[in-house]
């Protein structure tokens, strides 16, 4: 079990907006697998963020616990020690404006629902990377991409 915070957590677009508010990380490992990566337990990421002079939010993510998941979390934890991942802004999803948001490093949200096709209780098909779920097999490469573009490298865990 794993525990970071750090202050002055999340990137602002502004120079400083004095967000020098405590913010959590915690990993944890459950014994349930992600779709794909059935042989492995799951790493659980916890993110927590107070409301203050901004909405807050708590999100949770996933990874397979095998080796390249492990070099994944190690790197989104350099990003999150970075301020990287969250930023200040406009939810794409709510339209709410002055609330934390994720930063352009994917997080996949939800266990399942990767690429595989399903219909929903509304009979509309979903499928894809927009579920926020695994199966996704390119998804540990593709995060490790927007990690480099984001000057968060392998070399450096």
């Amino acid at each position: 079990f794993f525990f970071f915070q750090a202050e002055d957590g999340i990137r602002d677009f502004c120079l400083s907006r004095g967000l020098g508010d405590v913010y959590k990380r915690q990993v944890s490992t459950q014994s349930t697998w992600v779709p794909g990566y059935e042989q492995y337990s799951t790493f659980v990421i916890y993110y927590s963020f107070p409301s203050k002079g901004y909405s807050g939010t708590r999100r949770q993510a996933f990874l397979p616990n095998n080796d390249e998941g492990n070099r994944v979390m190690r790197m989104l934890k350099i990003a999150f020690e970075r301020r990287l991942i969250f930023t200040v802004g406009t939810s794409v999803t709510t339209g709410r404006t002055n609330c934390v948001i994720w930063n352009g490093i994917h997080h996949k949200t939800s266990i399942d629902g990767g690429t595989l096709s399903c219909l929903s209780l509304s009979n509309s098909s979903i499928s894809g990377p927009q579920n926020y779920g695994f199966p996704d097999p390119t998804y540990l490469k593709r995060v490790k991409e927007e990690l480099a573009a984001k000057g968060v490298y392998e070399t450096e865990i």
